[in-house]
């Protein structure tokens, strides 16, 4: 069986002037259903830019990602938008949330998008940010949310549309260490009870213990840790 995502000599490369800068360089990996990935590196070494091509978002320079055994990253660019939005879902660093909606109107944004009934929009969202412990926030707006709040609210847009593959990155940066915890924790559930799989990049030592697999990227250039395969 295929793995659920894979890499193939994967690579990035920037022109700048008469220099070429490898942002990512033939990195290969694979993660299966049920999977969490960890990326870590220091800051720089391409750990961004290589989850932006996992999730078809940058396309790359040499290489390629494959779904399910189906390479994705050669497909025109008219295509690409219906490939992030049925098998990807995103959690950033930095929420992104809508400020002028609610806990329940940004999660409902997701759903929006692929024109799911209302009433069903407004039950998908209860539903899942009762999952992520926001039951008593729903009408909150992200202004009176917490950081870890408004992390799991974003959390819940993303997994509403039962995305094949999270990706996460650095999806605890701006949360204290017992949020951050929770946040890992979720996505480890997530994981396991879903069969899906998270590809997530963090500084965050504790993210080592949610992980199936760890990556390091340094210079552009990956490899598996000891033990991990």
């Amino acid at each position: 069986m295929s793995p659920l995502l894979e890499t193939r000599a994967l690579s990035k490369r920037y022109e700048e002037g008469s220099i070429t800068v490898s942002a990512v360089d033939s990195a290969s990996f694979a993660v299966d259903q049920g999977q969490i990935a960890l990326i870590i590196g220091p800051s720089g070494s391409g750990k961004s830019t290589l989850l932006s091509m996992l999730g078809c978002i940058l396309r790359p320079t040499s290489g390629a990602v494959l779904l399910a055994g189906c390479e994705v990253s050669g497909l025109p660019d008219r295509d690409l938008p219906f490939i992030r939005g049925k098998y990807f879902g995103f959690v950033f660093q930095a929420f992104h949330l809508f400020p002028f909606l609610t806990a329940q109107e940004n999660v409902e944004t997701a759903l929006r998008l692929r024109k799911i009934p209302s009433s069903t929009r407004r039950a998908l969202a209860i539903d899942f940010l009762t999952r992520c412990g926001l039951e008593e926030r729903m009408s909150f707006y992200p202004a009176s949310l917490s950081g870890g709040e408004k992390q799991r609210v974003a959390i819940a847009r993303a997994l509403v549309g039962d995305p094949h593959i999270l990706i996460a990155d650095e999806p605890t940066a701006s949360l204290d260490s017992a949020n951050g915890e929770a946040v890992f924790a979720m996505l480890h559930r997530f994981a396991k009870e879903t069969g899906k799989a998270v590809v997530m990049a963090s500084h965050d030592p504790k993210a080592r213990r949610f992980a199936d697999k760890v990556y390091n990227l340094t210079d552009g250039r990956i490899s598996v840790e000891p033990g991990d395969i």
